[in-house]
């Protein structure tokens, strides 16, 4: 359903990414110890343009794992999944293993 929906200009469609709340053993792990926000990229736009008219493309791509900030982004619900759609200028970094 994500695949429909391409972003215009600079913006990015993420899934954020929901930490597990107990351990393969089954301990419980408190909120605290998972604020990470990140989220994996589901679909990009091509790029905003420059004063000159020049494309200027956007700096991820999809299935990159991104760095968020506390607050931002736009809530979009397709089908049963909820996304957000994030500026390129709101992503903090990415993150690699």
């Amino acid at each position: 359903m994500a695949k429909r929906l391409i972003p215009s200009l600079n913006r990015v469609l993420i899934e954020k990414i929901v930490p597990p709340s107990k351990t393969n053993t089954g301990i419980l792990l408190p909120e605290a110890t998972s604020k990470l926000n990140s989220g994996k990229v589901v679909a990009v736009g091509p790029g905003s343009r420059d004063v000159e008219g020049k494309l200027v493309p956007v700096c991820v791509k999809e299935g990159d794992t991104v760095l968020l900030a506390e607050y931002g982004g736009t809530e979009v619900k397709l089908g049963e999944k909820k996304y957000h759609l994030y500026d390129d200028h709101d992503i903090l970094g990415t993150l690699h293993d």
